[in-house]
């Protein structure tokens, strides 16, 4: 290692800076004072920051021009200790990361936290790391030098939610809303990777972008660019790039300066303070314990963060400053992978940002001769410790050639401007415009004839033509916004107008070909070695399937279990990854209770989304360790009901067939059963209390399940009355409970439960509603409350008044859910479904046939198939059947007709009966229309009048009358047309020659 180098000293030509900044001022504004004052403000803050002994190093986030001249830096100059911007806590992550493909992120993960609020758990914090930015090379330079130690020095991820309002939104949250709309039109294919992340906070080194909107726009107007990224790589990125070392650190502390003074929002500035207070307390401290000379050391951070006018700035401040206790916040760190997409989206970078910076920093390394430093994983035979990193620094370069020399020269004659000529250097990197490569254009036109092809390749009508029109509207758009070449913004903006049409021919539009062109997204990996526990199980144990687990492709894995028992272990694993959540899909197969596989077929992409595989890592050493973990926390989190304790009791048997755990969980749902007040989730409980019932029948029940159904029958006994009058109980609720009761009535007997509680509650029910009216009907049936002559004649009582035609549709609804408990109506429920189709209008009957669907689709492809079942044995068999058919309850009334007529005495001593119409069925009446009809008998007139108007001659039947009588609830009344009108008229001889009409509305009327 080198000996050390002095940092460097303050460049007095700096006043000769300041001189000129303040004459331009003077020159180009009527009041030089308050723009003088920031000019001066600002020189003065590089000043300081150039003098400070503690060596700074300014960075961007994800800068190539701060990556070539950290790798140059550390090359000249061995610092024994280099202080790094990032959360203090994440050092440890660090560890395996040799065995990783960048891009990667470190992570510090909370699963519980506490003492923040509850809607922010889990808490998660990132930090990206591209292999072109200064931290990587910070990094791999430590790496291959032991003897320098390398220390984060930010607050710590605990602080970073300290310092969060407690009123704002969960952090992360707000940022992936605003990500998520800044996504490109074409980013449909990085969708996949765009979200690695999650909603995790992610932290920069080197956060440059302003935050005052206004600065923002007026920068971004008069630079007659989009985004900001794109004027930091024309005015900043480019010309630092070539420049020496003093050059470089002058530019970041001049722009960092103005931003920080007008660029940025007070509150931001003020956090950015508070990050200060923390790194230089932190640094100062490890200083003093290690007894180092600040020029030992080497502090990397954001450029911002360089000119802080804090009193605690400096190795030497005399102002201390106390860093604040943590939190008890338990926090695991680990590496995750990350994509180029991921970071564009989570930092609100334009998209194709990071692609156009790896580019560069591969055309910089190539152009200057620079050598960065690179992680290596470890050799397979090396002599050194098991997992070691294999981390050094790359061989000398060789002869360029004659070529890359030349595009070379300039840049390099700019690098080797001594230290002592900074303030020159810089004078005349602030006064001349950036020279013109000819490589440039090279890459220009070679990018012309790339997206052309890849175009055409795409569907897109594209010639030559376009090649040449691409480089000429690019070269176009560069002279218009002063520019000396395009640059890669420039020119996909030619691409997309010289390119784009009304419609995209394919998948893939303009802007998305010009990614690809550019590099395309890149999808970082996290080597075995490096995964937690729980990740390293599960690949081991899908090992058996034969499937490449790191591949980032989509694999297609088949289980053919019948012939290969031993793969029955790697399915139960599938479905337990797919319960949480990891990138497993089944394509063919189920699991279900009781159920055997035979044959499953599953895509699985653990190697492309390793992050969910990695986070569960975070909560337990094995995935049925986490999984069982789950399961507690669904049946036993705050505010969890009934169905959710039984769901994940089902669970545990289907995922776990774990018999301890399911009894442990389906007693919490006992427990909660006990507490329940309503029926809003007696359908869902229905459902899985059967299908437990059926799955154990077989090998015994367990003692948990019959205590639910024990407990289950007399809660719902209990609440029957209450659900029956409660409007704000539906109809399928009190079904549900009825359902439950009934279905599962012999297994509550066997465990103490009585039918007089449920006979008590029947008969207290008063519903309302027609379906509850409907539903309580069947109920009283089962219970033999209530005959089936006695349900026929009440639906057939409805049929026959108009009144309460509207609502017949609701009370067959109703009638239709005890299929649901009771299939003994099956035969009666056909039986009133076709005599609605029959007798119902066309207003009331047509309205009602999506309705009856909808009652129809909850009772299940059993229920159905055995009503419809039950319908076809209703209808004839052929069609040469159709003209002596009749319904099978038609022809019973019409076999008791026919024995009812036998009985009777065919003449009296008056002489012969004469003939007569049969009459119309006299439908059952209820006792308010009893009474009503008795008054009408007792005062016909009305009657009578009625029909002298209708031209018919009124005929009391007193027997009938005297019988009504006598039973004292009912009379019947009728008439019969008569042979000729009294007086004749057109309309008489009309309903004389169609007595149809008439005869139908007598029967509407109930007269004979």
């Amino acid at each position: 290692m080198s000996q050390p180098l002095p940092s460097l000293p303050v460049d007095p030509s700096l006043a000769a800076l300041r001189d000129q900044l303040m004459a331009a001022a003077a020159a180009f504004t009527d009041s030089a004072q308050p723009l003088g004052a920031l000019l001066r403000a600002m020189v003065d803050d590089v000043e300081r920051a150039a003098a400070e002994p503690l060596e700074i190093f300014p960075v961007k986030h994800h800068s190539p021009a701060s990556a070539l001249h950290m790798a140059r830096r550390l090359r000249e100059r061995a610092p024994r200790v280099i202080f790094l911007e990032g959360c203090e806590d994440m050092g440890p992550a660090l560890a395996g990361i040799e065995h990783c493909r960048f891009p990667v992120a470190l992570q510090a993960f909370a699963p519980e936290a506490p003492e923040f609020p509850p809607d922010w758990s889990p808490l998660n914090v990132v930090l990206p790391l591209t292999e072109f930015s200064a931290e990587y090379q910070a990094i791999a330079y430590c790496r291959a030098h032991p003897e320098t130690e390398l220390l984060f020095v930010d607050r710590s991820a605990d602080h970073v939610f300290q310092w969060t309002p407690r009123g704002d939104a969960p952090p992360g949250l707000e940022a992936e809303e605003t990500d998520a709309e800044t996504s490109g039109e074409g980013a449909d294919e990085d969708r996949d990777t765009a979200n690695l992340h999650g909603g995790a906070i992610g932290l920069r080194i080197g956060a440059m972008e302003p935050t005052w909107g206004e600065f923002l726009e007026f920068l971004l107007r008069n630079a007659h660019v989009k985004h900001y990224s794109e004027w930091w790589s024309q005015y900043v990125e480019g010309p630092t790039m070539g420049a020496d070392y003093a050059t470089y650190r002058h530019v970041l502390f001049l722009v960092a300066s103005l931003l920080r003074r007008i660029g940025i929002r007070p509150g931001d500035r003020r956090e950015d303070e508070q990050r200060e207070r923390y790194m230089w307390a932190r640094m100062r401290r490890h200083l003093r314990d290690r007894r180092l000379s600040p020029a030992d050391a080497l502090y990397i951070c954001g450029a911002v963060h360089a000119v802080s006018p804090i009193p605690e700035f400096g190795a030497a401040a005399g102002t201390e400053w106390e860093i604040p206790p943590r939190t008890r916040t338990s926090w695991l760190y680990g590496l995750v992978p990350s994509s180029y997409a991921a970071i564009e989206r989570q930092f609100g970078l334009p998209p194709g940002d990071i692609r156009i910076a790896q580019r560069t920093w591969e055309k910089g390394c190539k152009a200057l001769g620079v050598e960065p430093f690179t992680i290596e994983p470890p050799r397979k035979n090396s002599s050194g410790p098991k997992g070691a990193a294999a981390i050094t620094a790359p061989p000398a370069p060789k002869k360029k050639a004659p070529k890359a020399a030349a595009q070379g020269a300039a840049v390099a004659a700019a690098a080797a401007v001594p230290a002592g000529e900074a303030g020159p250097a810089l004078h005349q990197f602030l006064t001349r415009p950036p020279e013109f490569a000819t490589e440039d254009d090279e890459q220009l036109t070679q990018w012309c004839v790339d997206v052309v092809r890849l175009a055409r390749k795409n569907g897109y009508l594209a010639s030559t033509a376009d090649t040449i029109a691409i480089h000429h509207t690019a070269h176009l758009l560069a002279r218009l916004r002063d520019r000396p070449h395009p640059s890669p913004y420039d020119f996909r903006e030619a691409a997309i107008t010289c390119l784009e049409k009304d419609r995209v021919p394919r998948k893939r539009n303009i802007h998305r070909v010009c990614d690809v062109l550019l590099g395309g997204d890149r999808l970082g990996q996290v080597g075995y070695e490096s995964l937690p526990p729980l990740a390293k199980d599960v690949y081991d144990r899908l090992a058996v399937l034969g499937v490449n687990l790191k591949s980032s492709n989509i694999e297609r894995a088949l289980l053919n279990i019948a012939d290969r028992p031993e793969l029955l272990p790697a399915s139960d694993l599938l479905w337990r990854l797919r319960y949480l959540e990891v990138p497993v899909r089944p394509i063919m197969g189920e699991r279900g209770l009781g159920h055997k596989p035979v044959q499953e077929s599953w895509d699985i992409s653990i190697g492309k989304n390793q992050s969910s595989l990695i986070q569960l890592g975070y909560e337990g050493v094995t995935v049925e360790q986490v999984l069982e973990k789950r399961l507690k926390e669904k049946a036993y989190k705050e505010g969890a009901t009934t169905v959710r304790a039984l769901e994940a009791a089902e669970d545990a048997v289907v995922y776990l067939k774990s018999g301890r755990l399911a009894r442990e969980l389906g007693l919490r749902a006992v427990a909660r059963m006990r507490d329940e007040v309503g029926a809003k989730d007696a359908p869902e409980i229905f459902q899985r209390v059967r299908r437990l019932v059926h799955h154990y029948r077989t090998v015994g029940l367990p003692d948990w399940l019959k205590d639910f159904v024990s407990t289950g029958y007399q809660h719902y006994a209990t609440l029957l009355p209450a659900a029956f009058s409660d409007r704000g109980t539906a109809p399928q609720e009190v079904a549900a409970m009825l359902a439950f009761i009934f279905t599962q009535e012999a297994l509550a007997f066997s465990m103490g439960c009585q039918r007089s509680q449920l006979l008590i509650a029947v008969k207290q029910a008063a519903p309302e509603d027609a379906p509850k009216k409907a539903l309580l009907w069947a109920a009283q049936w089962v219970l033999g409350l209530r005959g089936e002559e006695e349900i026929r004649a009440e639906f057939t009582h409805l049929l026959s008044q108009p009144l309460l035609l509207p609502a017949f549709p609701d009370y067959v609804a109703g009638f239709l859910m005890a299929l649901e408990f009771t299939p003994r109506i099956t035969r009666l429920a056909v039986e009133i479904v076709s005599r609605a189709f029959a007798g119902l209008p066309e207003e009331v009957l047509v309205p009602w046939l999506p309705k009856l669907v909808v009652a129809l689709r909850p009772l299940g492809p059993g229920v159905t198939a055995t009503l419809i079942k039950e319908a076809g044995l209703a209808f004839p068999r052929g069609l040469g059947e159709l003209g002596t058919w009749a319904f099978s309850w038609d022809r019973a009334q019409a076999r008791a007709a026919g024995a009812t007529a036998a009985a009777a005495p065919t003449a009296s001593a008056a002489g012969p009966i004469p003939a007569a119409a049969p009459a119309a069925a006299v439908p059952a009446r209820s006792p308010e229309e009893a009474r009503m009809a008795g008054l009408l008998a007792e005062h016909p007139a009305a009657l009578d009048g009625l029909a002298a108007r209708l031209g018919v001659e009124g005929r009391w039947s007193f027997a009938a009358q005297a019988a009504a009588a006598q039973a004292g609830v009912e009379a019947t009344a009728g008439a019969a047309p008569a042979a000729t009108a009294a007086v004749p008229s057109p309309a008489a001889r009309i309903l004389a020659d169609y007595p149809e009409a008439l005869r139908a509305l007598a029967v509407r009327v109930a007269i004979d």
